[in-house]
Formats: C-alpha cells, structure tokens, sequence
C-alpha cells in the first residue's frame, strides 16, 4: 500500500509539471495575426455633396490605396472639378481634371484582425484645365469719379497645367465590414504651372484656391470599399521572461 500511494503522488506530480509547462508555453507567445492585403477603392463626399448644395460647383473625385507592406500603401486620388468663382472684381470659371500619385505610412499599430490608420503621405498632383473670364471690374480707389463699368468679354484661355507636390495627414476606420470612412488634410506646393496671358490661375483642379502663388490647402472626407486580395500570417513572437 505504501508502495502504491508513493507511485500515485509521483505520477500526480508529474502530471502537475506538465499542465503548468504547457500553460508556460501557451502564454510565452502570441497566437499568428492575420494580416491582409488588396484594394480600397471609394469617392470624396465632401466634392459629391457639394456638387448638390453649390450652384457654382461640379465635382468628383474618386480615391484608391493598395497595401503594400504592413504600414505602407500605394495611395492615388483621380477627379473632375467644374468651378464659377464669384468675387467682387472678377467672375471667372475653371474646368479640368487632375491626378495625384503617392504613397500613404500607417502609424497605428491595429489590434488582431483591425486595418484602421492613422497615416502620413505624399502626392505628387498634375492638372489640365482651362479658364473662362466671365466679367470683371475695374478697381476704383478714387471717390471723385464714378463707379467703374463691368466689363464681360468671355475670353477663354485653353490648355493650362499645373504641378505640384503635396503632404497628406488623415484617419481612416472601418465602420462595417470592409467599408472606411475617412478624413483628411492637404498642404500643396507649386512646382509649376502654365498661366494665361494678362490672367493668373486663381483657382486650379485639384490643388485648389492659389494663396501668394504657390501654396494651396485642401481636404476630404471620403468613403471605400476594401477588396481583400491574399492574406498572411505574422510570426508568433515570445514574451521574455523577467530575470529573477
């Protein structure tokens, strides 16, 4: 009896040794996260609801990212914008299409299967439009002589382009199931840009309001469509255990 009660406590020991080593085991490391990768494909709101609410504006813009590493991603923006600026000297309206080309740094660092960012990018945009000169008044310091006449000689200026490079900041979450919404804010700069004669590009597609020249700020609220591609896993990593 004696023999057979030592045999079952050591058995039991040895059983007790191995539950906790694999309950050791179990919590040194970190199951596999699934990453996944493809397309996300969608439209600026802002641009398409202003085009509803705004007489003097017609736009479109559709957006696009591709993943290409775990924080990086191949971003692009292509759209159409159709512009009447009315001020109090000058009445003019621009038409063209642009294409910005970039990539995106995701700096948030997801949970398990969450593919939501907070990111920095850099574009480099192009435009071509042209400018109509609806009607303009001359600038009348002088409170002797009378108002001046508007002037309206619907001069069109044709083949205008533009290039610049511009710095993006945003977010953007997944609120359904493959569905983001996003948000964000563009700080441009000029490179380049052919200017009609005797007028100036004051407005351009894509970049935007022209401020002293060659700075522009803009900004998007967009909503897209993920398109999961391929997936993969990332290696389990180890917790290290506390030296005693």
């Amino acid at each position: 009896m004696k023999h057979t009660s030592k045999f079952t406590f050591s058995t039991l020991l040895i059983l007790l040794s191995f539950l906790v080593n694999a309950q050791q085991k179990k919590t040194d490391s970190i199951p596999p996260k699934i990453e996944r990768y493809g397309i996300r494909v969608g439209a600026d709101l802002f641009k398409l609801t202003r085009s509803f609410y705004d007489k003097n504006y017609k736009g479109l813009e559709l957006v696009g990212d591709y993943r290409i590493t775990k924080n990086y991603y191949l971003a692009a923006e292509l759209g159409n914008e159709n512009k009447t600026t009315v001020d109090e000297l000058i009445n003019f309206t621009t038409k063209g299409t642009y294409i910005k080309a970039g990539f995106d740094y995701n700096s948030y660092e997801n949970w398990l299967d969450m593919r939501n960012m907070i990111y920095i990018g850099l574009r480099y945009g192009a435009s071509t439009f042209d400018q109509t000169l609806n009607s303009y008044k001359l600038y009348n310091t002088s409170s002797y002589f009378d108002e001046a006449p508007i002037v309206t000689p619907g001069t069109k200026f044709n083949g205008l382009t533009a290039q610049w490079l511009e710095v993006v900041v945003g977010i953007k979450a997944e609120v359904l199931k493959n569905i983001y919404v996003g948000f964000s804010v563009r700080m441009n700069r000029m490179i380049s840009d052919k200017k009609p004669e005797n007028f100036d590009n004051l407005y351009i597609p894509g970049f935007n309001r022209t401020y002293n020249g060659d700075f522009g700020v803009g900004l998007n609220y967009t909503v897209s469509y993920f398109l999961p591609l391929y997936k993969t896993k990332s290696t389990p990593r180890k917790v290290e255990k506390k030296k005693k």
